[in-house]
């Protein structure tokens, strides 16, 4: 059932803590649940807490401002002072709040370019309780998110063709209701206190972690940067640990909002999809090699940039159901997540399965679906070109 070789390569000493916060708290929350319990987030203590640290990590970074506005005026004349002034002001700038910003190497879809889109869109949010988004970018994983960007936290929708092109039209709608769901459920790590917290502490960890290149110096500067370095790790890791929990509950709220808007039947079967993703991203670079190296008759570029996605559409619609029971079955035996901070797939489905069973209120039938595919069509072509010129470099 489970091949051997295939385990999961080794992670690093902080995505290990998240993992092992993230299982014990998933299990812990879903019998919650199931005993009756309710998932919303709740302002407790923990989660006053949890906002404590964030307001002084960005504490910390004013700080640094006001010093370094205030250490030349105060020592003017002398040479400490602008030059200290300057190290702070060059450390608050590194470590500013990341508010995000539109990628400007993807496609970017608004309103007037994708209206029957965004119309499902708001459709599936009023289901979730919330409003819609601003902007969608189309990227080729095999994921979704949602973020906000800019300093007015405009909403947007990351929506990965890996994932969007292998999915029926049921599970496109329960792939939205999940991702708008978090909107909807106060996910404290999406925020802008603590998200820019958590970020905002991986730059410091990053720029604290120990230099590798051989040599005194190096010995002296990683010396330096010891107690720092660990202090930033265990900012690092309380913010985790108050917060993991909050970030469990949304998921399991995002799935029941996700059943909501698709069905139970299509939260279920979204899940079984994100059980290949590694599968599905594998087999799109292969379908791109196979594009390029294919001899005989020469194909028109356009038809090669439009059959990938039908022949990654065609691979997954050929996966049997005995090798979803087998990847389910691994899932649970390894505890695979899509990331450190969501609760197993297994758990997560296994609430599914046992909460409430609804029927879908958003209905996505075949025209509307081939309209919204005309609307990502370019985002499509774009995609493909990128997808067959990284197998030819």
């Amino acid at each position: 059932m489970d091949p051997g070789g295939a385990e999961e390569p080794a992670p690093g000493r902080i995505e290990a803590a998240r993992r092992r916060l993230a299982h014990r708290d998933g299990e812990r929350l879903l019998a919650e649940v199931e005993r009756g319990g309710d998932p919303r987030p709740a302002r407790d203590t923990k989660r006053m807490l949890t906002y404590a640290v964030a307001v002084l990590v960005h504490a910390t970074t004013l700080v640094l401002l006001v010093l370094g506005v205030l250490l030349p005026i105060v020592a003017w004349g002398t040479v400490f002072g602008p030059v200290l002034g300057g190290l702070f002001l060059a450390m608050a700038w590194v470590l500013r709040p990341r508010l995000g910003a539109l990628p400007k190497n993807a496609p970017v879809l608004e309103r007037a370019s994708a209206p029957a889109l965004f119309a499902l869109i708001d459709e599936i949010a009023a289901v979730a309780g919330t409003t819609g988004v601003d902007a969608v970018v189309i990227d080729g994983q095999s994921n979704a998110s949602v973020t906000t960007y800019g300093l007015r936290q405009r909403r947007v929708l990351h929506l990965g063709l890996g994932l969007w092109e292998v999915l029926a039209p049921r599970q496109r709608v329960a792939l939205l209701g999940h991702e708008l769901g978090h909107y909807a459920h106060g996910d404290t790590r999406r925020g802008v206190v603590v998200g820019s917290a958590l970020r905002s502490l991986w730059v410091w960890y990053y720029l604290l972690a120990p230099s590798r290149r051989p040599g005194p110096g190096s010995v002296v500067v990683n010396s330096l940067m010891f107690l720092p370095r660990w202090g930033v790790y265990g900012v690092l890791a309380l913010l985790d640990h108050l917060s993991v929990g909050a970030a469990q509950r949304a998921e399991y709220l995002a799935d029941r909002t996700a059943a909501r808007a698709g069905s139970s039947a299509a939260a279920v079967e979204l899940m079984d999809r994100l059980l290949i993703g590694d599968s599905v991203d594998a087999e799109l670079r292969r379908q791109a090699v196979v594009a390029n190296t294919r001899v005989g008759r020469p194909v028109p570029r356009a038809e090669l940039e439009a059959g990938l996605w039908a022949n990654l559409a065609a691979h997954v619609r050929g996966i049997p159901e005995r090798e979803y029971e087998r990847l389910r079955q691994v899932s649970a035996l390894r505890g695979h997540s899509v990331d450190a901070t969501h609760p197993p797939t297994h758990l997560r489905r296994q609430r599914v399965c046992n909460d409430e069973q609804y029927l879908g209120l958003v209905h996505l039938d075949h025209d509307r679906d081939a309209t919204i595919g005309d609307e990502l069509a370019e985002a499509r072509r774009e995609l493909a070109r990128e997808a067959l010129r990284d197998t030819t470099r």
